[in-house]
């Protein structure tokens, strides 16, 4: 859901157009362009057993009650110009789980990068302060090394793709769907994101800081010379 503040703010539009710069650049797999964004998902279980039905074209039938199964959060990275994406559902969402997940992006999924630009929302776990807590300053200080970050601007998540693709997700996957376990899930995250990537879903951006300063003037201070 767009969300975009209703006067000018020149921290709004200042963040606003670091991130489209960004996304302006060509693709450069030493340098790769990731997004990463999360959100919370509640586990849900069957109280009664589903009844498969015998006639083609019905499917199971499911009681309307269910039985919580308790939060998890789902951690989502795609690269929008290299076509791939991966999700991971985790027990909660703590600076500890964003640190380890960031060094398995860092040494697991992008070794031989020299910097990955990394765009994602300023929650209060997504520092590379995180990293100190987790890892010695050697390791931390390595980590934080290899990214470069650029926050989406308070009230512009629309900004990150990762929320495209976790929007994506929920509608293709995850909609009316009782998942009780993490196990579960993660197996249907996995089976999501090799489809989607097999299928080769890029994210072609074209919104520009030359669209917004048209389409976002009011926005925009009004800057007397």
């Amino acid at each position: 859901m767009w969300c975009i503040p209703p006067k000018q703010n020149a921290e709004f539009v200042a963040k606003m157009e670091d991130v489209l710069s960004v996304y302006a650049r060509e693709y450069n797999p030493k340098r790769p362009v990731v997004c990463m964004d999360e959100k919370p998902f509640q586990l849900l279980g069957e109280m009664y057993q589903s009844i498969e039905m015998s006639q083609t074209n019905h499917v199971k039938k499911y009681d309307c009650e269910y039985e919580r199964k308790g939060a998890c959060s789902i951690f989502m990275f795609t690269e929008p110009l290299g076509q791939w994406r991966e999700a991971h559902a985790l027990p909660h969402r703590t600076s500890e789980d964003w640190a380890k997940q960031m060094k398995w992006l860092i040494d697991e999924k992008y070794p031989d990068a020299e910097k990955i630009v990394l765009v994602m929302d300023n929650l209060n776990t997504h520092k590379v302060s995180s990293f100190y807590k987790v890892f010695s300053p050697k390791e931390a200080f390595r980590l934080s090394q290899r990214l470069e970050i650029h926050y989406t601007p308070k009230h512009g998540s629309w900004l990150d793709i990762a929320e495209i693709e976790l929007s994506a997700m929920t509608i293709q996957a995850l909609e009316n769907r009782r998942i009780p376990d993490l196990d579960s899930l993660n197996n249907i995250l996995n089976a999501w994101s090799l489809k989607r990537n097999t299928k080769q879903k890029g994210v072609d951006w074209h919104f520009t800081a030359d669209d917004a300063r048209l389409k976002l003037k009011h926005l925009y201070p009004i800057v007397k010379i």
